[in-house]
């Protein structure tokens, strides 16, 4: 079972995102403060855990935590910023949301943006180590799956459904057939990304 919190402060809140390496889609981030008695031994980095207790964890992290907040960076915002700043923007909306102010911070990774004035510690694999960041990062990879699930009926082409907008072979392929659509980041220099041998997936 992960570990709750990293400081001894009380309103302690994990942030992650999800969609950082996507070709397209918007990223997503979450923050989370659980309760000092939370505890579940699904809970985990949100790859590490199957689609169906991600289900099921979401339920119960918006059942049971103290306060959450999911916000999304769009596209043209990540071409216009870079992803690594709008991920940070994301994790920041987030924060914004939350119905209270924590006192600590902790963030998956190692880049982050000052928040205000409050302390915060970047964790590089945080989300397989502290129960709030992996709280987050199944927030916002749950809710970025279902938003790209629904671009799917739009852009059946590209397999959002299964990739989630990841470059995977099949994604690449189809960018080749049938050209971007609106939701591909341009930054991504989509070109050299058809170029990458095929037979890798991500």
């Amino acid at each position: 079972m992960l570990p709750l919190s990293f400081s001894n402060h009380t309103l302690e809140a994990g942030c992650d995102e999800a969609g950082r390496g996507c070709l397209c889609g918007p990223v997503f981030a979450a923050a989370v403060i659980l309760p000092s008695d939370f505890k579940n031994d699904m809970l985990n980095d949100s790859k590490k855990v199957s689609s169906i207790n991600r289900a099921k964890l979401r339920l119960i992290i918006e059942e049971e935590a103290v306060c959450w907040a999911v916000s999304s960076v769009g596209e043209e915002i990540i071409d216009d910023i870079n992803i690594l700043n709008a991920s940070v923007l994301a994790m920041h909306q987030a924060l914004d949301q939350l119905l209270l102010t924590p006192d600590f911070l902790i963030i998956d990774g190692n880049r982050f943006k000052p928040y205000h004035s409050i302390p915060f510690q970047c964790i590089v694999k945080g989300d397989g180590k502290f129960a709030s960041i992996a709280a987050a990062s199944i927030l916002a990879k749950t809710h970025r799956d279902e938003f790209m699930n629904k671009l799917h009926d739009e852009c059946p082409a590209y397999g959002w459904n299964k990739n989630k907008g990841y470059p995977t072979l099949f994604h690449r392929q189809a960018i080749a057939v049938h050209g971007i659509t609106q939701y591909h980041r341009k930054s991504f220099n989509l070109n050299e990304q058809l170029k990458i041998n095929f037979g890798t997936t991500t």
